[in-house]
């Protein structure tokens, strides 16, 4: 499985030296202990380390050269506990090159109206204090977040650990590598894209690599560590021979787990966490990967086909951002236009991720059209019912544009023993009409990640932080 590293975020409160020494000092007690709680609520996925008290423009300013700094920090989470001159902020501001998370709370969530006094005023601020601040930030023109609410309260919590799963996947991306195995299927516009742009304004490090130096890789696998990976299967996973000879099935089953070894070794070993493929380019390949890259997708890596690079990278980046927990690469397959059935059903010739399945996936062979290639295994499977989020990337002559829309997903109401695929259900929540036509007018491809835990508001946030295009039908 590919692990994301151990992140932190470091926390810091704005004051100033107006109210004197002890109101310092309260502040200080103030973020630490919401530090501790933050961090003992369980329900934030990373560490939050309290950084103190920020009242001068250069104690400010160090501050955010240390973030920036520090590789293991993902971002800043400043609150404005009193008030905050924010002229204090803005060459720190403007130096920070990690997501910005202003947490407008206060340290109290009641107004103490028997006790209250001007010292008590002096002391909270935050009122006061989030608006100076939020008034730099955007004429700034920071695309920063802000949360607002009782900081002990569980939706608040929540928000914050949304931003940070977002915050981690904002900083992975610039660790994001794919390789090409074969360039974009030929004559399609929509997998076409500036891969120099993708590094400049995504982070991702696109490359070609000829498929026969796969080839010798895959050629090259252990006899003994196809046997290990055939068990593993065998215990995961249902193997359904059906009209195949014994001897057939498992040969085809056998050189999938070769490739799917063979691929992992070329990627861990030149770096790489996502690749593509392309079924008009398999000199020296039996079979197009299709049970390799599902096994390869599960562990977390980012696929797509067609020689698709965008979306191998969107579906590692998503991947990273949800925990690899059931977003998987989609396409737009084919239509249910009747009244009441409205719907698209998802799937690909081979290659989509098993996380999303409510069956037990069937290991199966069969026939493949394209290719002109041995007959490939590949998992076969239903997806699951719940709500979700499609998402799409498009490159224009003036960057890249993300297209997303909630999705109410539900199983295929049948079987299909004729299309041997791993499919999915699932229509627009503005209903399909609506969500199609607004889809294909924004320039929305056929690839897609599917994803039943990613929210609306963290593609919202992630576009931000990239500072690209964002289309949201809902």
């Amino acid at each position: 499985m590919l692990e994301t590293k151990n992140y932190e975020f470091w926390f810091v409160a704005g004051s100033q030296f107006l109210y004197g020494e002890e109101t310092l000092k309260e502040v200080a007690r103030d973020v630490e202990d919401m530090t501790e709680k933050l961090n003992a609520s369980g329900k934030l996925p990373y560490k939050v380390v309290c950084k103190g008290v920020m009242t001068t423009a250069e104690g400010i300013t160090n501050f955010m050269k240390e973030v920036n700094y520090h590789d293991e920090v993902a971002g800043v989470i400043t609150w404005m506990h009193t008030f905050s001159p924010a002229k204090n902020w803005i060459r720190g501001t403007k130096l920070l090159q990690k997501p910005l998370l202003h947490l407008a709370t206060q340290y109290l969530n009641n107004i103490p109206y028997d006790t209250i006094d001007f010292d008590y005023m002096n002391l909270n601020q935050s009122a006061h204090g989030d608006r100076e601040y939020g008034y730099l930030n955007s004429r700034l023109g920071i695309n920063n977040k802000i949360v607002y609410g009782y900081w002990g309260d569980a939706e608040v919590q929540q928000e914050i650990a949304d931003w940070q799963d977002v915050a981690v996947a904002y900083n992975e991306s610039f660790n994001i590598r794919v390789c090409r195995f074969g360039d974009t299927m030929r004559d399609v516009a929509v997998t076409e894209g500036d891969k120099v742009e993708a590094q400049i304004q995504l982070g991702w490090t696109v490359d070609y690599w000829p498929v026969g130096e796969l080839v010798d890789v895959i050629d090259a696998i252990d006899e003994k560590d196809v046997d290990t990976e055939y068990a593993k299967l065998q215990q995961d996973y249902t193997l359904n021979i059906q009209h195949n000879s014994a001897e057939k099935f498992e040969d085809s089953v056998r050189y999938q787990l070769r490739e799917y070894l063979g691929i992992k070794k070329f990627l861990d070993d030149k770096g790489y966490n996502a690749f593509c493929t392309n079924f008009q380019d398999l000199k020296g390949l039996k079979q197009l990967p299709g049970l390799a890259a599902q096994l390869l997708m599960r562990d977390g890596y980012g696929f797509a086909a067609e020689g698709d690079w965008k979306h191998a990278a969107l579906t590692r980046l998503l991947k990273i951002l949800s925990h690899n927990d059931r977003t998987v690469f989609m396409e737009d397959y084919t239509l249910d236009l009747r009244k009441g059935h409205e719907a698209i059903l998802g799937a690909h010739m081979l290659e989509v991720d098993p996380t999303i399945a409510s069956d037990k996936p069937r290991v199966e062979v069969h026939p493949l059209d394209i290719g002109d290639k041995e007959d490939p295994a590949r998992l076969v499977f239903t997806g699951a019912d719940g709500d979700g989020i499609d998402v799409t990337i498009a490159d224009f002559r003036d960057g890249f544009r993300i297209i997303s829309y909630p999705v109410e997903c539900r199983k295929a109401e049948a079987e299909t023993p004729h299309l041997p695929v791993a499919k999915q259900l699932w229509t627009p929540k503005v209903g399909l009409k609506e969500g199609a036509t607004q889809w294909i007018k924004a320039g929305g491809g056929h690839h897609t990640v599917l994803s039943f835990t990613i929210k609306e508001s963290q593609i919202h946030d992630l576009a931000m932080m990239f500072g690209t295009d964002l289309v949201e039908i809902c």
